[in-house]
Order: C-alpha cells, then sequence, then structure tokens
C-alpha cells in the first residue's frame, strides 16, 4: 500500500465536510470514524443527504443519528441546497469525505446531477479545485453502479477509500469501503494522491 505522507498527520487543523449519504447500514462504523477524525484535530462540517436526514430504517432513527452527530461535532448539521451552496465561495472546507458514498450519490455526482445537499455540497467544494474522497458503499457497485464509479475514478480531484466486495455469496455486486483506510486515504488525497491499492 502506497503510504507516502501518513507518518505526518496531515488532517489536523484541516477543515473537513464529512457527508453522510443514504447507505445507512454503514452508520454505525462511519460515526466512530467522524470521532477519530475530530481527536485528530480536524474541524468537521456535518452534512447529510435529504435521505439520510430524513428517513428512519431498520438500522436506526433519523432523528438519534442527528441528535449523535450534532453532539460529536458541535455544530448544526447542514441538511439543505441552500445551506450547502456557500460551502465553496466561503472556503469552509480544505476536503470533502462523503462517508457512506451511495450509488444513488455517486450516480449523480457521475451525471453533474446537483439536487442535494450532499451533491451541492460536493460542487461548491470542487470550485476551488480540492479534494473529495469517496467512501463507497452500493450493493449494485459491480452492475448499474460499476459506470459511474468508473467515471468518477477518472475524474479530477476524486479519490476512493480502499474497497471490497461486501459479501461474494450473497450480495455478489455488492461494494463496501474498509473504515481502516479512512484517515491514510485522507492525508494522500490532501496531497493530491490516490492511496493504492484502491481494490481490498
Amino acid at each position: 500500500m502506497k503510504k507516502k505522507g501518513v507518518d505526518k498527520l496531515k488532517i489536523e487543523g484541516k477543515k473537513i465536510g464529512f457527508v453522510f449519504t443514504g447507505s445507512f447500514c454503514t452508520f454505525k462504523k462511519t460515526i466512530p470514524q467522524l470521532k477519530e477524525l475530530i481527536e485528530k484535530g480536524a474541524d468537521i462540517l456535518p452534512i447529510m443527504s435529504f435521505n439520510s436526514y430524513q428517513m428512519d430504517t431498520k438500522f436506526g432513527k433519523a432523528a438519534e443519528y442527528i441528535e449523535e452527530i450534532e453532539h460529536i461535532t458541535q455544530k448544526e448539521i447542514i441538511h439543505t441546497i441552500q445551506g450547502a451552496e456557500p460551502i465553496g465561495p466561503k472556503g469552509l472546507t480544505d476536503i470533502i469525505l462523503i462517508e457512506p458514498c451511495s450509488g444513488n450519490t455517486i450516480a449523480k455526482l457521475a451525471n453533474s446531477i446537483i439536487n442535494t445537499p450532499a451533491t451541492m455540497a460536493t460542487k461548491s467544494h470542487l470550485r476551488n479545485e480540492k479534494p473529495v474522497v469517496i467512501a463507497i458503499s452500493t450493493n449494485d457497485g459491480l452492475s448499474g453502479s460499476a459506470m459511474n464509479i468508473g467515471t468518477l475514478l477518472n475524474r479530477r480531484h476524486y479519490y476512493f477509500i480502499p474497497f471490497r466486495q461486501d459479501n461474494p455469496i450473497t450480495k455478489p455486486r455488492s461494494l463496501v469501503f474498509d473504515p481502516e483506510y479512512l484517515i491514510p486515504t485522507t492525508e494522500l488525497a490532501l496531497d493530491g494522491d490516490q492511496i493504492q491499492p484502491i481494490l481490498l
């Protein structure tokens, strides 16, 4: 694995937009990553897509996740398009992490569809030519979403946390990121480098 730069804590003091999208099954392992970034000195701006902010699922109630995230970050979550639009013009982020990044959000970013707080935050941030880190989590990563993933892999300023098949036996087309690589991926992305290998 490419380790260049990870011995220095490049995320300390960085303004990180942390975007939640609707892959609800990964929230339980995503929130500890949010805590770790703060513990390591990052300044976190929490952002949620419409679905992640509003929907209750078998994995938890939206209001409980909102309360937990706002308690951890001590900031109000950006959850509207209007709230996300100033991120770029005001220089509110050095890097954006979309964790988890659903197949729906990947499709919208690949095709420049900006109709959620998550995609607006990303578009606004990218106007400043700064990095976006994708933590892929989608059941159709090796089918319907494969083309969109390929598009973002070949687009400037997008970087991927290494990922693998979620469960090759029962969900053979599903892909999920490995949270262990969040910080090294982020630090390398701040230097304009993609961590390797991408596929685990």
